[in-house]
């Protein structure tokens, strides 16, 4: 069985979609590290980091960081449908989930947390990382607008990994409402992946 360490409003709902497609025994801990309590503390038994989504395989070892799980699970049960099948369709999934991952997830640590980045900042300068970051954090998911294009989902013709990590970390510091304006098919895209059966039940859960 597959053990998943997440809570509500989290990444870890991408990896709970894609373990729902793949449609593996699993069970989720409900831990974050801003959540004191028997979940965290089982959380940094596996990850001293405490980070989510933290996964755990059948057979123990650990997974971190969303894009690695979701590719993963996706070589490890190719016929899922989480990745597709074809070789170059394939390599723009990876491509996109590692994209998602290395820049717009990365900004988002820079706006949630600031004050990790910079030595003795006042609240100015936070204050002016934090809106900078926030611009270029939409100016990222503008360019992965354009460049990976709905056919009508991003995975193809049905939802899979790049569309539950795209649907989760869109979510997060005013991206929503800056596609609704910028790109507003994209914006419609993120809306059917969400009504989707395929996340449907995930996002009542982690967005109830």
């Amino acid at each position: 069985m597959y053990t998943l360490y997440g809570t509500k409003t989290s990444g870890a709902a991408a990896i709970e979609a894609a373990l729902a497609l793949l449609d593996v025994p699993y069970k989720v801990v409900d831990a974050a590290s801003w959540e004191p309590g028997a979940g965290l503390d089982e959380l940094k038994q596996v990850n001293p980091l405490a980070q989510i989504p933290t996964l755990v395989l059948p057979d123990g070892s650990v997974m971190t960081e969303s894009a690695a799980i979701l590719i993963h699970l996706g070589l490890a049960y190719p016929h899922s449908g989480l990745l597709p099948t074809d070789l170059s369709d394939q390599a723009q999934a990876i491509r996109g989930l590692v994209y998602i991952a290395a820049n717009c997830y990365a900004a988002i640590g820079v706006i949630d947390y600031p004050e990790r980045w910079v030595v003795e900042a006042n609240e100015n300068t936070l204050a002016a990382i934090k809106l900078g970051t926030r611009l270029r954090l939409h100016t990222l998911w503008d360019i992965f607008a354009d460049h990976w294009p709905a056919t009508p989902f991003l995975n193809g013709t049905a939802p899979g990994a790049l569309d539950f990590l795209a649907v989760v970390v869109s979510k997060w510091s005013g991206a929503r409402a800056h596609l609704q304006a910028s790109r507003p098919a994209f914006s419609e895209l993120l809306t059917r992946i969400e009504l989707h059966p395929a996340f449907a039940p995930v996002q009542a859960r982690y967005w109830p």
